[in-house]
């Protein structure tokens, strides 16, 4: 009976902390200041949706080619290893140190690899995102730099109060399926035309059995060995954080090009304990990807059927009227979810374009199809935000949400920032509807073994005792 009525009141106690909580987080909800220190202290659990190369920040990159001295050039500010023989323009980040000048390239170069100072007139916002990732290149293209990155990845996240991280990292390399039919292209192409689902299949089938005869295991096993060397030497996973990784796949390429990446990249997925998932990604309004979408729904599904243990996340509808022709709008996201089988979906920000939308909403709902929501993502390249998003739909048919940041590094936020814009967005956005999408990043998160998801989901609940005791002692001064 003791028992019984120490476990009531434990109930009662914990309920009315609770609520206290909640009248606190209302009280700062127009308070930018006092929100920003809130979700600082507050455990975010994961961010499922984060590009690698996109969240490092460009000081790190910047910093990497001016101590290798590489080139710049004074107009493009495009940098090389070196200056192009013969050309004219380039000078070496040393002569422009020599010369007073390496400051002033410094600061171009963060306004070129990132969108700091972006001032909204001078050049598409979209482009100036998606420029950055060829400029930085080059200061990202080895194993030892993407340790560096990955542990700027790790020690952010941990001072920020992220548990996990779930990254689009990389590519697989494969020299073995350089020279598969490239026939194929067309082929696949006028199948496409047709939508025609049969011939599709039927050609996939015979591209897929020449990637296979080209040994493409044989480099998904050595990304896979490579990667857990790295991963342990990083001491990646410790008490305080975790890290798993997502093969990628880029859409504005040819189809046997995408294929063959996809087929690698499912083949490492279905292997390792760390590499979790597989995504596509670049622009969607980008010519290629427009006109293959319907195609590269097919190979997911092909590749879904060859592999079904693997999961996959896809950006899918991150479009708006004005980008694309409005009939484009009204089935990127359908096709994602109900041909390719998605598990999650990126941004789904043309989500009330989409033909018969509510049940769309509904079957997301239903399936648990989480939807990983980008706000200032969405905000800087589509000029989409407020409720112009479509994030109060995914909350009115119950879909699961997921914060996440995109490209921290390029956009200059942080997944703080992201909570900060969703409270002072969205009124009908609770404390205990926020600790939801939290625990969500955790139980929506590809990761493979149970014991980890329940470590992590243990750990955040206990931070959040402590946060909530925090919150309650400091500025309610209710003894806890």
């Amino acid at each position: 009976m003791k028992k019984t009525l120490l476990t009531i009141f434990t109930f009662i106690t914990l309920s009315s902390q609770a609520q206290t909580i909640d009248k606190y987080f209302e009280s700062i909800r127009n308070n930018n200041v006092e929100l920003t220190a809130f979700f600082s202290l507050m455990p975010k659990g994961g961010d499922l949706h984060n590009h690698y190369s996109g969240s490092v920040y460009a000081e790190t990159y910047i910093s990497y080619v001016v101590d290798q001295d590489y080139a710049i050039n004074e107009n493009t500010l495009e940098v090389k290893t070196s200056a192009p023989q013969g050309a004219t323009g380039w000078y070496k980040f040393s002569q422009l140190n020599a010369m007073g000048q390496l400051p002033a390239y410094k600061q171009k170069l963060m306004q070129k690899w990132s969108v700091k100072d972006y001032n909204g007139v001078s050049y598409p916002s979209d482009k100036q995102f998606f420029e950055t990732f060829s400029g930085f290149g080059i200061a990202n293209n080895s194993m030892e730099r993407l340790e560096v990155g990955l542990m700027e990845l790790k020690e952010r996240a941990v001072k920020e109060n992220v548990s996990y991280i779930e990254t689009m990292f990389t590519g697989i390399p494969c020299d073995n399926i350089a020279s598969v039919d490239t026939n194929f292209n067309h082929l696949l192409e006028q199948a496409q035309a047709n939508h025609d689902e049969a011939s599709t299949v039927k050609l996939l089938e015979k591209l897929y059995k020449q990637i296979e005869d080209k040994n493409v295991a044989a480099c998904a096993a050595t990304f896979n060995k490579d990667l857990a060397a790295m991963h342990k030497k990083l001491k990646m996973d410790d008490a305080t954080f975790t890290m798993r990784y997502q093969n990628y796949v880029t859409r504005v390429v040819p189809p046997v090009s995408i294929f063959k990446a996809l087929v690698a990249s499912f083949m490492s997925a279905n292997t390792s304990p760390l590499v979790v998932g597989v995504n596509i990604v670049a622009p969607e309004d980008n010519e290629t990807s427009m006109r293959d979408y319907w195609l590269h729904m097919q190979m997911f599904r092909f590749c879904h059927n060859k592999f079904p243990n693997v999961k996959y996340a896809m950006h899918a509808g991150e479009l708006t009227l004005g980008l694309v022709k409005p009939e484009q709008l009204t089935w990127h996201i359908n096709e994602a979810v109900r041909t390719a089988g998605a598990n999650r979906i990126g941004h789904g920000v043309d989500v009330a374009y989409e033909r018969n939308s509510y049940d769309l909403l509904k079957h997301m709902a239903k399936t648990k199809t989480a939807i990983e929501i980008n706000l200032y993502s969405n905000e800087f390249i589509l000029k989409v935000k407020e409720d112009h998003h479509p994030f109060t739909l995914y909350k009115e048919f119950n879909v699961p949400i997921v914060i996440c940041t995109d490209d921290a590094g390029v956009l200059r936020s942080n997944l703080t920032h992201q909570y900060v814009l969703l409270a002072s967005r969205y009124k009908n956005v609770s404390y205990e509807d926020i600790k939801r999408y939290v625990f969500n990043s955790i139980d929506y998160s590809f990761i493979k073994e149970d014991a980890v998801k329940e470590k992590l989901k243990a750990q955040i609940t206990e931070r959040f005792k402590v946060f909530e005791k925090d919150v309650l002692t400091t500025h309610l001064n209710i003894a806890y």
